[in-house]
């Protein structure tokens, strides 16, 4: 590949992987790279939990699930390597790999012949790889940089994802906080800053989040609703 063409890759990973939420963007990483990376047929994303469990996630076609649950049971190949170990793996020849006795043979009978995986992003909670599936031997053998580059373009989209993820749970959450306010307000008699600090201390006394005892008193105040409605 030369300049000018990894140049309109990089220009068409920047028009892909648009901000969105998290699902809609892992879907669109797997997307891009059957679309724009060479000899790439399926592709998927391992993401590695802080327990250790591991999820596949944006699968381009129903054989991924079956071909992904493999190297999870087996602890070999590609996508499990680059989830749990190494910062990429590549195999271009399926067929003389000895690194995975169990996998590979599984990867043959459903006609992949090469895979590659490529680590996404690494956070706190959770880290995950791109998943690349090949139905020719020999694709993979020299990704020539566009695995980082892909791996780049992708993690910046997960980045803005996780934002706009996090800023849509505290929106939420404020909005069923608030919910509780008033209907302790109403219950009791107080105003605002006495309601909220009522809940704060219900909070505290249970040792439980203020967003779970929000949906507690909102839940309760709908169930006691209903309950005179049906009377």
């Amino acid at each position: 590949m030369d300049k000018q063409e990894y140049l309109e890759l990089s220009r068409r990973l920047r028009a892909t992987l648009t901000p969105a939420d998290l699902d809609s963007t892992l879907a669109q990483i797997t997307a891009a790279a059957v679309e724009a990376l060479p000899d790439v047929d399926h592709a998927s994303i391992t993401i590695k939990h802080d327990d250790d469990r591991l999820q596949t996630v944006a699968p381009t076609d129903d054989l991924i699930w079956d071909l992904d649950a493999a190297q999870y049971e087996f602890h070999e190949g590609p996508c499990y390597e680059a989830a749990t170990h190494t910062v990429h793996e590549t195999s271009p020849d399926l067929s003389t790999e000895s690194r995975w006795p169990r996998y590979a043979p599984v990867a043959l009978s459903a006609g992949i012949r090469a895979q590659a995986a490529v680590r996404l992003f690494d956070a706190t909670d959770s880290n995950g790889a791109l998943n690349l599936y090949s139905l020719r031997q020999g694709a993979f053998a020299d990704l020539d940089g566009l695995d980082e580059l892909f791996a780049h373009q992708a993690a910046t989209a997960i980045e803005y994802a996780r934002e706009i993820s996090q800023l849509k749970q505290a929106v939420e959450t404020r909005t069923v906080i608030g919910r509780a306010v008033g209907i302790v307000m109403h219950k009791y008699s107080l105003d605002d800053a006495r309601a909220f600090a009522f809940l704060a201390r219900m909070s505290s006394t249970s040792n439980t989040k203020l967003r779970l005892v929000a949906d507690e008193v909102i839940n309760d105040a709908t169930a006691n609703r209903d309950n005179v409605l049906s009377q």
